[in-house]
């Protein structure tokens, strides 16, 4: 058992906290917004991820796991401390590091001799230099610690699984004894651990991220050719995706990515190859793709109706979190949607099966709903934004019933385009070919 500190309880922290005590640690999971810390300490978590609540309850029964706002207490008896705070995007795409600062300079008034600190957070390639010096300038005095990247690849809906089974454990430090005790801290879960050093670890998680949205702008691209010319992107991913260079994971066509790390992340990558004096035409080019997606959301709406503008019409969106099985609203597709569908004179209801409450504070002027059947009443047309798996079971024929025009754009690619014309929808997916219109 390891004495270990949390600092940051937003969506990585709070994941990170709770399966390390569910490895049989002793955690203490630090936040200084007291109103969060109130809310787990009363039971409450402060995001939604499938099988979280049940899995902080176990480990709060079995006195794994405390909350705190103060750092006194939370580093009282730490060996390691995460720092797994926020970094969003500044105003030219950089990572905005204050919250990691902050974070630093509260660890050194704390600090005590043989401290780990592990930048868990996605940081720019540099910072864990950075922080050892913020360390050091805040406390002169301080002698004897260490500073180690542990980037996080966990996916929203599925961060806990993720946790459990990793693909891998990247494990950057100078400090050679200090990667040891944070790799032995990670011997648990079994997977292969790459050991390096700081820069090159945090270069890892940028690399890794900007992969994964390129695969997303790459079969985007391929749906729009594939839209042109007759063929089918879903089986041609399917295709693709049997070779094992390939791989079928993040080939899926659609209106783009979102969430709070691939639209940062990207974005931060090519801010730091420009500071370096390099042209990143490439992540500048996925960055453009996707962006081009929520216009094609819009531009389909209107090609549906037949019509230049969309005054006077009804669109019904299904789904509003970036993804399934999160209440996360970070770059949405939706969000940027609505709003242009509004712009464009379309009056805009939504339903989503748990992120609504968080999805009103950014869209005021979109009426939430309380289910699938209520938001097609009187639609013109309704748009698949997210893939929920809920909405593949939806009885489709009342759906059609309860709309104005039987037109729906799937903006997902969730249904089958055959069945749905046979069911009598005016039906478009996203580069289905022959099949989609």
């Amino acid at each position: 058992m390891k004495n270990i500190c949390v600092v940051g309880v937003g969506y990585v922290g709070i994941i990170t906290a709770a399966c390390f005590a569910d490895l049989g640690n002793k955690v203490v999971a630090l936040d200084i917004d007291e109103k969060k810390i109130a809310g787990l300490q009363a039971g409450k978590m402060p995001i939604y991820e499938p099988g979280l609540k049940e899995l902080v309850d176990r480990n709060v029964l079995a006195n794994r796991i405390q909350f705190t706002s103060s750092y006194t207490e939370g580093l009282k008896d730490a060996e390691f401390v995460f720092i797994a705070v926020g970094t969003p995007s500044g105003v030219d795409g950089e990572a905005d590091l204050q919250y990691v600062a902050a974070s630093a300079r509260s660890i050194a008034d704390h600090i005590k001799d043989g401290l780990i600190i592990i930048n868990k957070s996605t940081v720019p390639v540099g910072t864990g230099d950075w922080v050892s010096d913020i360390i050091r300038e805040q406390n002169p005095d301080v002698e004897n610690f260490s500073v180690v990247s542990c980037p996080e690849f966990l996916r929203e809906g599925s961060a806990i699984g993720d946790f459990m089974n990793p693909h891998r454990i990247v494990v950057g430090s100078l400090d050679e004894d200090a990667a040891d005790k944070v790799a032995q801290l990670h011997l648990p879960l079994r997977a292969p651990i790459v050991v390096t050093d700081l820069r090159t670890a945090e270069m890892i998680k940028y690399a890794s991220n900007a992969f994964l949205a390129t695969k997303i702008s790459f079969i985007n691209e391929i749906a729009n050719i594939c839209e042109d010319l007759g063929a089918d992107v879903m089986e041609v991913s399917n295709g693709m995706g049997f070779d094992s260079r390939i791989g079928p994971a993040f080939l899926n066509a659609g209106i783009g990515y979102g969430g709070s790390c691939f639209p940062k992340d990207v974005k931060a990558l090519a801010y730091m190859a420009e500071q370096s004096g390099r042209q990143p035409q490439l992540l500048h080019s996925v960055m453009e793709i996707n962006a081009n997606r929520r216009l094609m959301a819009v531009e389909q709406a209107k090609s549906l109706l037949e019509s230049d503008d969309l005054s006077g019409k009804v669109i019904g969106m299904l789904g509003l979190s970036f993804k399934p099985n999160t209440d996360d609203m970070r770059d949405a597709p939706s969000v940027t949607i609505a709003k242009l569908l509004q712009k464009a004179g379309a009056m805009v209801k939504a339903f989503d099966p748990i992120a609504m409450e968080e999805a009103a504070t950014m869209l005021p002027n979109v009426e939430m709903v309380d289910n699938p059947y209520t938001l097609a009443e009187g639609c013109d047309l309704l748009m698949i934004t997210t893939e929920w798996n809920e909405f593949r079971q939806l009885d489709l024929e009342r759906i059609k019933k309860a709309m104005n025009s039987a037109v729906l754009f799937d903006g997902r690619n969730i249904y089958d385009p055959k069945k749905m014309v046979e069911i009598g929808f005016k039906y478009r997916g996203v580069g289905r070919g022959y099949n989609g219109h």
